[in-house]
């Protein structure tokens, strides 16, 4: 079975929440989830989510370290998906690889339609008080 290594980021504003993508096509089209990408050949994890966030969010962000990992196995294929705490540098949030860009607070998350992986971290980063 196929694996995929995914990279997401945690960025998170004390006054607006956590920032999260919409999904615009494929499976999980309409769900939301951490905005982030797959990794291409060869590169390492940090220069990926980097690249992800310029493409899809139109932003540059200060990589901080993983927070959470989750392995999941969806019909097809094996995710790993490694979210990386992350910091706004640069830029202001808009939707360039998805169908919107939005701020929630912690509390909406439970509220959202998010494919399984992002659902797990969210469990996962509550269980541990974000």
């Amino acid at each position: 079975m196929k694996s995929l290594i995914v990279v997401a980021a945690l960025i998170e504003d004390p006054s607006k929440g956590v920032l999260l993508a919409k999904r615009g096509s494929g499976l999980y089209r309409g769900h939301w989830e951490f905005p982030g990408g797959k990794l291409e050949e060869d590169e390492p994890p940090e220069e990926a989510l980097k690249r992800e966030m310029k493409e899809e969010l139109g932003i540059e962000v200060e990589v901080k370290g993983i927070r959470e990992a989750v392995f999941y196995r969806y019909e097809g294929f094996n995710l790993l998906l490694l979210l990386y705490r992350c910091r706004l540098l640069n830029g202001v949030p808009r939707p360039l690889g998805c169908e919107e860009v939005r701020w929630f607070k912690w509390e909406e998350l439970d509220q959202l339609l998010m494919p399984p992986a992002d659902l797990e971290l969210v469990k996962r980063l509550k269980g541990n008080g974000v």
